[in-house]
This record gives structure tokens, sequence and C-alpha cells, in this order.
């Protein structure tokens, strides 16, 4: 199946089934969803997650209440800045460095550039978990999100600074109705593949034989949006 026919599926349905929360409508976005709360618990009690320091979390509503539990862990969550086109193109919300009180808060889209401090691309630590938005993932890891590219970009550009790599974990927390089957989709080279993948109901570990992009498929680019990101133009210097 093609990606958007896929994706146009699973927001339709989504809306339909009243499965999609706020913010509506579910299209076009990652989409936020019925159970959310329990499927951060379900990734929370993973290994890959207690034993994390540093995570690196999308910044949608259906990952807010990783994010928060996250800063309550005392963990460190790394947000990009929207489509990386700052000099300093990540946010760190360190909780040693945000009010107790305002852990709810600060994690959230419209209120994290408060908190946050934003960090060069060079200066991000090794991140030991990624957390990724979907809107379909299958059980061996295949994930698709809304179409832009931008979170596969986000992890070449952290993989090409080597501030991911494999002893990262890559996770994402869905509805089980965003979980299809494997013929449902074919993976591309930048594709990044879901280690983990979290519903409300269960938790599957993909045992994914998909390769990793090592770093920027830089022929993949054009020119245009290369100059559009600062980061890119800096890495290829």
């Amino acid at each position: 199946m093609v990606k958007q026919d896929l994706r146009e599926r699973i927001w339709d349905r989504m809306e339909a089934e009243g499965i999609a929360r706020f913010p509506f409508p579910p299209h076009d976005r990652i989409p936020n969803f019925v159970g959310a709360e329990d499927a951060a618990e379900r990734l929370a009690e993973t290994d890959a997650y207690t034993e994390a320091s540093v995570l690196k979390c999308n910044p949608d509503s259906p990952q807010l209440p990783l994010r928060r539990r996250a800063l309550h862990d005392g963990k460190t969550v790394y947000l990009a800045a929207p489509r990386l086109r700052d000099k300093k193109p990540f946010l760190a919300l360190d909780p040693a460095e945000i009010p107790p009180e305002e852990y709810d808060r600060a994690p959230t889209v419209s209120h994290a550039a408060e908190y946050a401090r934003p960090v060069g691309p060079k200066d991000v630590p090794h991140v030991d978990l990624v957390v990724s938005g979907s809107v379909a993932v299958t059980e061996t890891g295949t994930r698709v999100g809304k179409g832009e590219g931008y979170s596969d970009l986000e992890f070449a550009v952290l993989s090409e600074l080597e501030a991911v790599d494999s002893e990262t974990t890559v996770a994402t927390t869905v509805h089980e109705m965003q979980v299809v089957g494997d013929d449902a989709v074919t993976p591309a080279d930048h594709d990044v593949p879901m280690d983990i993948v979290c519903t409300p109901e269960r938790t599957i570990r993909t045992e994914t034989d998909q390769s990793r992009p090592d770093g920027v498929n830089w022929s993949a680019l054009s020119a245009a949006r290369i100059e559009e990101i600062p980061v890119l133009d800096r890495l290829r210097e």
C-alpha cells in the first residue's frame, strides 16, 4: 500500500471510531489517541526507558505523557526545533533546570521553549532512547510518519553527530489500530525502524532486521532543503 493511502486510512478510522483525541482533526499530524497515557506507561516499564538518562522525543500530543513522565523521573528530554531551522536546533529539557511544579507544563509543545535550553548540534550528548510519533507501524518495526520526513532526518543528523548509535533504542507509542501488517508498507532506505512499539494493550519487541541510517544521505536532499536547515549546511562543511 502507498504510504499516503495508509495514512489516510488510519486517520479516517481513528476519527470515525472515536479513537482520535484533541487536537482535531487527526489528519496531517501524528494523531493523538485514547489510551496514550497507558501506552506511555508501558514504555516507561521497559528496561530501555528505566536505564536511559537522556531521551530524544518528538513534540507531538500522544507522546506528551511520556515526556512528562521522563522529567518526573529525572531524565533529560531533547526536542528538535521545528524543521531543524534554528542554528541551535535542539531544545534540552533538563529536570535539574526546571522547577518540579512545572514538569507537566514544560514539555508541552506550546511552552517547551520557555523552559528548554537551546543546544547546538555538537553539544547533544549520547541519546539512550529515541521516542518517535507514528501514524502507523508494523510489528516488525517499520514506521510511517506524517509524511514530511523530519523525524528520520533528525535521527540521521544525530547519527552523523554520533549522538545515536547501535546502543540507542528507538520506540514509539500508538493505538492498537495503528499497528498494521507487514504487507501494508514497504520501508524506504531512510526510514528508521522501531525496536519497541507500545500500545495501551501490549508491548511489542520488534526484533527488527531493518538497518538504520548511519548518517545523512546527502544525495537524497535537494540544495534548497539543505539551505533551509542550517545544521545540514554546517554538517556538510
